[in-house]
């Protein structure tokens, strides 16, 4: 269908089973991807035990999982979740400064140089930075349109 599957889930929750999908393609997902996608998918999991299917992408904040998806992000702010704490906590943020088979780098916010191996790592991601000064900017009104 010329999408890229991202991830599958299948997470026990208080509604019961959900069953998510994760896809993207060049120029991102709209909602008639996520349909499409749905609706072709739907009659190859007749065995699967689930209550709810979702398919959405896999937002800004996607997690880093394949080499491609560190390459592309190499200079960018990630964020390293780990299994175990590693220099002190489970938790660093900081930028992806290199990549190579198992093992990535990242540089601290104080500079120091901290690698980690993949299959450590519960979770990497790219830290994404909202500027809430947008948030103050008068909108415009549009030409033509009753306020």
């Amino acid at each position: 269908m010329g999408y890229n599957l991202i991830d599958v889930e299948l997470a026990k929750e208080a509604a019961g089973r959900f069953l998510r999908f994760f896809i993207d393609k060049e120029g991102g997902v709209t909602m008639d991807d996520c349909e499409a996608f749905h609706r072709r998918v739907i009659p190859l999991m007749e065995d699967v035990d689930y209550d709810y299917m979702e398919v959405s992408s896999p937002g800004v904040d996607r997690p880093l999982k394949k080499p491609a998806d560190f390459e592309r992000h190499i200079g960018d702010k990630i964020e390293v979740r780990l299994f175990k704490p590693a220099d002190g906590a489970k938790t660093h943020i900081g930028i992806l400064t290199g990549f190579g088979g198992d093992l990535f780098e990242m540089r601290t916010e104080d500079g120091r140089t901290l690698s980690f191996e993949r299959k450590k790592t519960a979770l990497v991601k790219p830290v994404f930075e909202f500027d809430e000064s947008l948030l103050e900017m008068p909108l415009e009104e549009e030409e033509g349109m009753d306020t």
